[in-house]
This record gives C-alpha cells, sequence and structure tokens, in this order.
C-alpha cells in the first residue's frame, strides 16, 4: 500500500493537555498502521467554531478559515485539507462554499488575507478524517489491518450534527447514518441497530452556556445506547466525545441515574484492533475508562 498524503488541519482541541489531545494520540497510531501521512499546516489558527457566529461579524469568521485554506494552499499545494475535529471540517468547508459562491465575499475575504500577504482560492478539497479512511481506502481494506478483533463489544455510533448536517458523508442517510456502523463491524465489534439518537445534537457549546438543556439531550443520548444494549459510544467528533462523557456525573445526580457509558472515537477502536498498545491508542485519557478495550489492547 503505497504512502498517501494530506494537508492537515488539526484544531485547537486536539492540541497538547486539551480536551481531545487523546484523539490525536489514536489519529496518529491509526495513520501510521495506514501509512497516512499527516503534514501538518504551518501557523494554523482556530476556525472560530461556534464562537464566530456570537457577534464577530461573517467576514472575520470566514477569513480565520480562509487563512488556513490559504497556508495550505501555499505549503502544501496539490493535498486535500483534512480535519478530524467535526467543528473544524463543518467551519473550513462553509467557508469554501460561501467564497465560491459569493465573488465579493471572495475579494473581501483575500483584501483581509493581503495584510498578511496570502491569498486563499479555495482549490483544495475540504475533507473529515472519515471521509479519507471510507472514499480512499474503503472498509475491505481498513479490516485488513486488523490484528486484534474487537469481538464481544456492543457499540453505539453517535454520529452528532456536525459531521451529518449540511454536508454529512457522500451517499450517507441525513436521518440514519452507516457508516460507524461499518466501521464498527470492520473491527470486529457489533454495533448497535436502530440506535435512534445517532444524528441527535448533544448541544454543543450550551453545555457551558445553558447546561440544563445540554445535559437533557445528552441523557437521551445515553439512554438510547442503554437501551440498545450498548457498552460504548463511538463518536467522530471532539465536542460529542466531551459532552456526552464529561457529565455523566452530573447527569447522574439531577436525574438519579446510574450512567458510567464509555465514548471513544473510532480512531481509538481502530487503534486497539490494529494491534497498538492502550497508550498508542490513547485509552489513558479517557474520564470513564473504556475496559473492554484496555482488555483487548493488553493482550
Amino acid at each position: 500500500m503505497s504512502k498517501k498524503s494530506y494537508s492537515f488541519y488539526p484544531g485547537c482541541s486536539s492540541q497538547k493537555a486539551a480536551s481531545a489531545s487523546n484523539y490525536m494520540v489514536s489519529v496518529d497510531s491509526m495513520c501510521d498502521t495506514l501509512d497516512i501521512e499527516l503534514n501538518e499546516i504551518p501557523d494554523w489558527n482556530c476556525c472560530s467554531a461556534s464562537i464566530g457566529y456570537a457577534g464577530g461579524g461573517e467576514l472575520p469568521r470566514l477569513a480565520l478559515s480562509a487563512r488556513n485554506m490559504a497556508i495550505s494552499e501555499k505549503e502544501n499545494p496539490g493535498q486535500d485539507i483534512v480535519a478530524t475535529c467535526a467543528a473544524c471540517w463543518l467551519a473550513t468547508k462553509e467557508t469554501q462554499e460561501r467564497l465560491h459562491d459569493n465573488d465579493k465575499l471572495m475579494a473581501e475575504t483575500n483584501e483581509a488575507l493581503s495584510a498578511a500577504g496570502l491569498k486563499v482560492e479555495g482549490s483544495q478539497k475540504v475533507r473529515h478524517m472519515v471521509e479519507v479512511l471510507i472514499e480512499d481506502f474503503g472498509y475491505d481494506e481498513l479490516g485488513s489491518h486488523v490484528k486484534k478483533p474487537l469481538d464481544g463489544i456492543k457499540i453505539a455510533g453517535y454520529v452528532g450534527c456536525q459531521t451529518n448536517r449540511p454536508f454529512g458523508i457522500d451517499g450517507e442517510s441525513y436521518e440514519n447514518p452507516k457508516y460507524l456502523d461499518k466501521l464498527v463491524e470492520t473491527m470486529g465489534a457489533e454495533p448497535i441497530e436502530n440506535y435512534d439518537k445517532k444524528v441527535s445534537c448533544c448541544g454543543g457549546a450550551l453545555a457551558f452556556s445553558e447546561p440544563e438543556k445540554s445535559q437533557a439531550l445528552i441523557k437521551d443520548i445515553i439512554e438510547s445506547a442503554y437501551d440498545g444494549g450498548a457498552d460504548m459510544i463511538v463518536t467522530p467528533c471532539p465536542v460529542c466525545q466531551m459532552n456526552v462523557e464529561v457529565y455523566q456525573n452530573h447527569i447522574n445526580q439531577k436525574y438519579k441515574t446510574n450512567f458510567k457509558m464509555p465514548v471513544v472515537y473510532y480512531s481509538t477502536l481502530m487503534s486497539v484492533a490494529y494491534g497498538k498498545s492502550g497508550k498508542e491508542a490513547g485509552l489513558d485519557g479517557q474520564w470513564i475508562k473504556a475496559k473492554q478495550l484496555e482488555e483487548i489492547a493488553s493482550k
């Protein structure tokens, strides 16, 4: 298998000691097995995510993602831009689409970027890592590297909002996307059928501003996974992973529940199935320990 190279936008949450730093650990481990080269965009900046909608204005919000795109075009020409964070992927992809559809906005954005000696064309494809895995490798190739099948684990595939709407993964249903289920099955585990909260919102930034509303949404997501017999939840989104994992104690106190559901990344599942150690798979970064994965990784 020949090496595949991509222009990589890691995003803020994947930095060392940030909320999704273990995600980056597992992605690096997964990419090592698949011979994927991630060429980090030099001097990248925050994509602005949801904060950009809070009064900063349209042009500053788009210019932040456009700057990353401009640097990528200059430093990693001919490579697709790949993001592991759903919010970063969505913000960058939206920026590209908006600039292509609006000549005036493109001109204003480039005027802003010119102060830093940059110009954006938006010529590179913008993709989420799961798109790369599915489209450039495929399930058969991904499954061919499995050394430790995740036998006996039942997993609910929680896609969330941002990798599903408005763009989604090509060919997938908006209401019932199957790619996480297929990936779970490819790694040897059992996907939960009819998981009815797989595209429900976790509340996102409401976890900070209106925690009661967010925690009510999270409760339903976890409860549905338990009802389906899941041992754990898997997701492609750092915000979803954080919210659904770390607020379980708060939800238990409020609703008198007894949730203790591990929430992991697809790359964590893949790293363990590919024979990596628990540390290489980022399992030491779990708030709620995924003991079944730790047991498989330790064999």
